[in-house]
């Protein structure tokens, strides 16, 4: 049975294959041609834009509804470990702070850094969480990681919160520079979506790889500079630490914030480019790869 919920007009001597679909509340003819299936499929992506809103608002609703704190547990998580990391690495470790109050430093990286591995979580382990929908109906499958990403979002927007806090407490007024904060939203963005599109779909055929992904998670913590700053890294190994695409951001994430001594490294920053553009290049392709054999597999 088609599980295509467009109908398929009939093929007749003379004519190209073509469908119809409702877009807005019209109809829509669409003249399937050999050869296109991949601009067809992202032309599809824009067609199931109100599933994608809807697949988001249910996974913000399912998040924060009949919860005890609610949208508050978003600002808790990220203020302990900001109270921890600033003890340890600020107090007891005394490490530079790049002439910012230590918290303030922290929380330029801790809050990327929560972006990050949320949004990797959420949307590696999103086609195992809805595999009944994936199995009964058509739809671009990349629609359901993409918008188990939005949760993350959303708590980050929230966590801000806390950054907002903490300069008006030390009296601390970002440079103009603070502009650029949305640039480096977005390639924290991608810099998290492009492994989980990868991840997913391991996560599809090899169920235990969902054990593996706190592990990297939590390994990728130790090996960023959240508590700390990436100045502490020597200077020949910067480069090389700078292929940990989080490296780059969280320097973006500093030198928007923080600026003064939190220099932008411009290294770091083309190095996080290119690493977030192939894993994303390498996402996109494995998964439309398998992305036929989602239905069968799950």
């Amino acid at each position: 049975m088609n599980t295509d919920p467009r109908a398929v007009r009939p093929y007749t001597s003379g004519s190209a294959p073509s469908e119809f679909s409702v877009t807005d509340g019209r109809v829509r003819e669409l003249v399937i041609e050999a050869g296109r299936l991949d601009l067809h499929y992202w032309q599809d992506l824009w067609r199931y834009r109100e599933l994608f809103r809807t697949l988001a608002w249910r996974d913000i609703s399912v998040r924060y509804k009949q919860t005890v704190i609610g949208a508050a547990w978003a600002i808790i998580r990220p203020f302990l470990t900001l109270v921890v990391f600033t003890i340890v690495f600020g107090k007891i470790g005394r490490l530079p702070s790049q002439g910012a109050p230590y918290a303030l430093l922290v929380i330029s990286g801790l809050l990327p850094w929560m972006l990050f591995s949320n949004a990797m979580s959420d949307a590696s382990n999103s086609l195992i969480t809805n595999a009944n929908l994936i199995g009964k109906v058509y739809f671009p499958r990349l629609i359901v990681p993409c918008a188990a990403v939005m949760v993350s979002l959303v708590d980050f927007l929230i966590s801000l919160v806390i950054l907002a806090v903490l300069m008006v407490w030390y009296q601390y007024v970002p440079g103009p520079q603070f502009l650029l904060l949305p640039i480096f939203i977005a390639l924290a963005f991608f810099a998290s979506l492009s492994p989980a599109l990868w991840l997913t779909t391991l996560n599809v055929k090899y169920r235990d790889v969902r054990y593996v992904i706190p592990f990297i998670v939590q390994f990728g913590l130790y090996v960023s500079p959240v508590g700390f700053s990436s100045s502490v890294v020597p200077d020949r190994w910067r480069l090389l630490y700078s292929v940990n695409p989080m490296v780059g951001v969280i320097d973006g994430f500093r030198w928007c914030i923080i600026g003064g001594e939190a220099k932008l490294d411009l290294p770091s920053l083309c190095m996080c480019i290119l690493v977030t553009g192939f894993f994303f290049w390498l996402g996109i392709r494995q998964f439309r790869k398998m992305e036929r054999t989602f239905a069968d597999i799950i």
